[in-house]
C-alpha cells in the first residue's frame, strides 16, 4: 500500500497545478475569492499536498540506490538558504516574467529580484529538490525529488516562453535587458549592477522561515537536518 498511496498523493499533486486550469476551475475560484484570496488558498492548498507527498514518500518501501554521504548532508545546509531567499524574495514582487511576481511596479532599469533570476521560485524549487535528492538515495525519495527538479526546470522553459511569446520580440529584450535566468548571469556578464541593498523586510522573513523549517524539520519530517 506504500507505493499505491505515494503513486497517488504525487499523481494529486501533480494534477492540482494542471488541471484546474485545463479546465476552467481556476478562473471560477479566481471570480468567487478574487486573485488574492485564490492565491492564498492555492498555496495552503498546494503546501499540504506537498506534506502528504513527502510523508507517502518516507511510508514507501525502502529501496537503496545509493549511499548518503555527511558532505551529502552539507550540501542541502548550504542550498536551502539559497532556495529560501530565492523564494521569500520572489512571490509577490515585481516580475512580470514569473507566474509568482506582479506586473505592476516593475522597472527595467531597477528589476530587482529578477536582476537574479527571472524565475527566482522555480530555481528555488528547483534547489531544494537537486539538493534533497542527493541526500536521499532511496528509490521512492529519487522518484519525487527527480520529478520536482524535472518540473521546476521545464517549467522555467515554459513560462519563459508564454511570456516572450505574449510580450513580442521587441518588448522581451527590452524587459529582461538587466535580467536573467541563470542566477546572477546578469551579474556576471556586466548587465546589471545592484543599485542598493535588498529590501530588508524580505531578508529578515527569509530568515525566519529558514530557522522555522530547521526547528521544523525532526517534528514535521522526522529526520534532522544536521549534518
Amino acid at each position: 500500500m506504500g507505493w499505491v498511496e505515494f503513486a497517488l498523493a504525487l499523481i494529486i499533486f501533480m494534477g492540482s497545478h494542471r488541471i484546474p486550469a485545463a479546465l476552467g476551475v481556476k478562473g471560477a475560484l479566481i471570480g468567487v475569492l478574487g486573485p488574492r484570496g485564490y492565491t492564498v488558498a492555492f498555496s495552503v492548498a498546494s503546501l499540504f499536498l506537498l506534506w502528504w507527498v513527502i510523508e507517502a514518500a518516507g511510508r514507501a518501501p525502502f529501496v537503496p540506490l545509493w549511499d548518503q554521504q555527511t558532505w551529502h548532508r552539507w550540501a542541502v545546509n548550504i542550498a536551502m538558504p539559497l532556495a529560501i531567499a530565492l523564494g521569500t524574495f520572489g512571490v509577490a514582487a515585481p516580475n512580470p516574467f514569473a507566474f509568482e511576481g506582479r506586473a505592476s511596479g516593475f522597472d527595467p532599469e531597477r528589476p530587482g529580484i529578477a536582476a537574479i533570476t527571472r524565475q527566482p521560485l522555480l530555481w528555488a524549487l528547483a534547489i531544494w529538490s537537486g539538493a534533497h535528492l542527493l541526500a536521499n538515495g532511496d528509490l521512492a525519495h529519487v522518484i519525487l525529488f527527480g520529478l520536482f527538479l524535472v518540473f521546476s526546470i521545464a517549467g522555467m522553459a515554459i513560462v519563459e516562453r508564454r511570456r516572450a511569446r505574449i510580450a513580442g520580440p521587441a518588448e522581451w529584450a527590452r524587459l529582461t535587458a538587466r535580467t536573467g535566468l541563470l542566477p546572477f548571469a546578469a551579474l556576471l556578464n556586466g548587465r546589471w549592477r545592484p543599485l542598493g541593498l535588498p529590501p530588508v523586510a524580505r531578508l529578515v522573513l527569509a530568515a525566519i522561515l529558514w530557522a522555522g523549517l530547521w526547528h521544523l524539520h525532526v517534528p514535521v519530517i522526522g529526520v534532522s537536518p544536521l549534518p
